[in-house]
């Protein structure tokens, strides 16, 4: 697991890089769109192509586009949406194999419990040293993780996933509104009129 881990470090770190991703997804869509209409892929593009039109058709209404503007919202919001469907599936391919190799760990697979098991305790021991450094000495080790590690409920100390998503769409909608206040005042763009029509569209 090691030896993996090790010889897959320099792909991850590839992977990672902001101008790799962008080439990865401008290649994506230009494969999409070279497939034929009515191959899988040419109907995805088609999809994808109705879609990004219809999100420009809406900001249209919303304040003055024109032809160099509506050329580069029409690049970024495709760019944009086959980048969250990549980002999405690559989501969904690291929970399966997170879950396949929990099994291969339970079931003890091929033999690799050990060496699964040996691995997330060495990632375990990493996370927990911090931890323990700042632990006083009159607090025994039990009750000082059984207080923010690992409780006696078995719950995890931290909130429920609901309610951190929604603390996470807060924060960030409250940045924007900051950003968007900033704007309307310092700039000369009426972002702030731009989101209330925009709201208004989408509400009524």
């Amino acid at each position: 697991m090691g030896m993996i881990k090790l010889l897959a470090a320099p792909m991850r770190s590839i992977v990672r890089f902001p101008l790799f991703q962008l080439a990865v997804v401008v290649a994506v869509i230009m494969l999409l769109q070279a497939a034929d209409d009515k191959s899988a892929f040419g109907q995805i593009f088609n999809g994808l192509d109705k879609l990004v039109d219809s999100t420009v058709r809406l900001f249209s209404a919303v304040f003055n586009v024109k032809s160099f503007t509506k050329s580069w919202l029409t690049s970024g919001f495709m760019i944009a949406y086959v980048y969250l469907a990549c980002l999405l599936i690559l989501s969904l391919v690291r929970v399966t194999i997170r879950a396949v190799v929990d099994f291969v760990g339970w079931s003890n697979a091929f033999g690799l419990r050990n060496a699964i098991a040996r691995e997330r305790g060495i990632a375990a021991y990493h996370a927990w040293v911090p931890f323990e450094r700042i632990r006083p000495a009159n607090i025994p080790q039990e009750k000082w993780e059984e207080a923010f590690a690992w409780p006696a409920n078995n719950k995890p100390p931290y909130p429920p996933l609901a309610q951190r998503m929604l603390r996470r769409v807060t924060s960030y909608a409250a940045v924007v509104l900051v950003a968007a206040v900033l704007l309307q005042v310092f700039t000369p763009f009426s972002v702030l009129t731009w989101l209330g029509k925009l709201t208004k569209m989408l509400v009524g």
